[in-house]
């Protein structure tokens, strides 16, 4: 007899309804709704899932949407699959001393043999848990200066749609908000086979982000600190990018030693001083490339860069785009008529 595969959903008061709730649609309909759209033979139930919740007690999670458990962690539960959607942290919270029975449960479902999966800001759990400690994750690019600072053991990885922790992929993470999309498939790639992955996507519209998160990623982001001369060097690179020299002529009106000063603005950051420099000058050319008919080779003269194809290759490291690329995907509407 056909035994279909246990999954556990967790939900929390933190967690996204529309994610919690995708995610139960999808994997419900797997094996069912494509065969009755095509009028063919039902396959046998492929996933059981269950909500998974810290007690009993009903309770609504993000932006009021209520939530009735099916089961607890306090329930020797089977699951073959654990999934983490995503929740609702800001990237200067922190999940320290929250939930340890929840931590603890991770962890011996993973001793136990369970797959454990994780969409977006989820991955947080999974990295607060230990499970993610010396390996490869992957969470929303909002996040990665929290999980620099709080998880420094975790090798955070930005630019990926799915990130595996282990040779075996029992922990996989997955990135930003609609990446649980990509999860999903994985899933269903998985644990039904690469067929069905196909038709669920066919039905759900369900979109493989080949292209990762880098396009979406704002590379300056504003990092919380207390070294004023750091906070002095960053404002005035925000007025003096495009110069040429920009970092020779910031040393000189910082009036510091460059080796202090390069020191004390990565630990401060997270960045180097010439990837800070790097990182402007490609937002800006973000900004026009979505809202100006220029040609690349001027904007690139523009941020800074006048060896054009020196810049093309360092956007398309960044941003994992090529600059012509990047306009026809966000170019506004309009803008090119």
């Amino acid at each position: 007899m056909y035994k279909p595969v246990e999954i556990l959903i967790l939900a929390l008061p933190e967690t996204a309804g529309s994610v919690l709730y995708g995610m139960i649609d999808v994997l419900s309909a797997t094996g069912n709704i494509w065969q009755t759209l095509v009028r063919c033979d039902v396959l046998p139930v492929q996933f059981n899932t269950q909500v998974l919740t810290l007690n009993k007690k009903s309770f609504t999670c993000e932006n009021g949407i209520p939530v009735i458990s099916d089961v607890t962690i306090k329930e020797n539960s089977k699951a073959d699959i654990l999934i983490i959607p995503e929740i609702w942290l800001g990237p200067d919270e922190t999940l320290k001393g929250r939930y340890p029975q929840l931590m603890d449960f991770l962890r011996r479902k993973y001793d136990e043999g369970s797959y454990l999966y994780s969409a977006c800001s989820g991955a947080l759990l999974l990295a607060e848990s230990g499970l993610l400690d010396g390996c490869c994750a992957t969470s929303h690019w909002g996040y990665q200066d929290l999980f620099r600072r709080q998880y420094p053991n975790i090798k955070f990885q930005p630019a990926p749609n799915l990130c595996f922790a282990d040779e075996q992929g029992r922990i996989v993470t997955a990135g930003g908000t609609t990446s649980w999309h990509d999860l999903m498939i994985h899933i269903i790639s998985r644990h039904s086979s690469p067929g069905e992955a196909l038709r669920i996507s066919k039905v759900y519209l369900l979109k493989w982000h080949a292209e990762g998160q880098l396009p979406y990623a704002v590379l300056v982001r504003n990092s919380p600190h207390s070294d004023a001369i750091v906070l002095e060097a960053e404002q005035w690179l925000e007025q003096h990018f495009r110069e040429h020299d920009a970092l020779s002529k910031l040393i000189e009106a910082i009036s510091m030693a460059e080796r202090t000063i390069k020191r004390r603005f990565k630990q401060a950051t997270g960045q180097s001083l010439l990837e800070r420099v790097q990182n402007l000058r490609v937002e800006q050319a973000k900004h026009q490339l979505e809202t100006k008919r220029i040609a690349i080779d001027d904007i690139s003269a523009d941020v800074g860069y006048e060896d054009a194809a020196f810049f093309r290759c360092l956007f398309k490291r960044l941003t994992g785009l090529s600059p012509s690329d990047y306009r026809k995907m966000f170019t506004r509407t309009g803008m090119m008529k």
